[in-house]
């Protein structure tokens, strides 16, 4: 039989021996490799702000605008009242916008550290701007005071800087509500110890202090505070962390 001795050009596709047999066999052309699909940056957290003023249009007013020109910012809360505030669920945001003057006898340091206490950040917008209430305010916690004469442009970045979005800060931890509150406010019935304890306490100060200031042990003014959230929780009012504690005292007018 004649061979045929026609040259063959394997080049393109030089052939490679199987594993059974070794038999010669071309190899498969290799996959073309699939496209990268685009990496989705996920978009900065806004926000969440509280605006407390009890001058209802203003605070509409503030809170309208905000909404229109402030895209970083997300109002989820206006109170009217300081017990409005502190009894939404909303309470507490990351930002709250505090004005001095209400109608209701809770002082600007009570507001203050309790928002504080709670993890929120404290901005003072208000029309008394004194020396005094700027002092007070300010060794109360609060990180900003600034006048409603100014300009809510100008507000605004003194809040992005508050909030570390000027310097490029992370934004801050996720939101988690606080337990919603009893339909039924039973107030507990609390001796002098445990009332001054928790006004201390509520009003932002350690427990260290509170038996400092209250001129006891440490352990006294643990046992205090120890009681009084059972006495809450009795109330079927939860207390067990400082932020609800916080919540407690100021729906039972222990915030002044």
């Amino acid at each position: 039989m004649p061979v045929d001795e026609t040259p063959r050009d394997h080049s393109s596709h030089p052939a490679v021996p199987t594993v059974i047999g070794g038999a010669m066999r071309a190899p498969r052309p290799a996959a073309a490799p699939a496209p990268q699909q685009p990496v989705q940056q996920a978009e900065p957290r806004r926000i969440r702000v509280a605006l407390l003023d009890d001058h209802e249009v203003l605070l509409e007013s503030i809170a309208s605008w905000m909404r229109a020109n402030a895209a970083d910012f997300d109002v989820v809360l206006t109170a009217a009242s300081w017990l409005q505030l502190v009894h939404s669920p909303a309470f507490p945001t990351d930002l709250v916008f505090i004005d001095v003057q209400l109608k209701e006898p809770v002082s600007i340091e009570a507001r203050v550290r309790t928002c504080r206490a709670a993890g929120a950040k404290v901005i003072v917008l208000t029309g008394l701007d004194t020396a005094d209430v700027r002092e007070r305010a300010s060794r109360a916690g609060a990180s900003a005071f600034v006048s409603k004469s100014q300009p809510l442009g100008e507000v605004m970045a003194v809040a992005r800087d508050v909030m570390g979005l000027a310097s490029g800060a992370p934004a801050p931890r996720p939101w988690r509500p606080l337990p919603a509150a009893a339909v039924t406010l039973e107030k507990p019935r609390l001796s002098v110890g445990e009332e001054e304890a928790l006004r201390l306490y509520a009003g932002g100060r350690s427990t260290l202090e509170v038996a400092e200031e209250m001129h006891v042990q440490f352990e006294t003014a643990k046992t205090y505070l120890r009681r009084v959230r059972e006495k809450y929780a009795k109330a079927r009012r939860p207390a067990s962390r400082k932020a609800d504690l916080m919540r407690r005292a100021a729906e039972d007018g222990y915030l002044q």
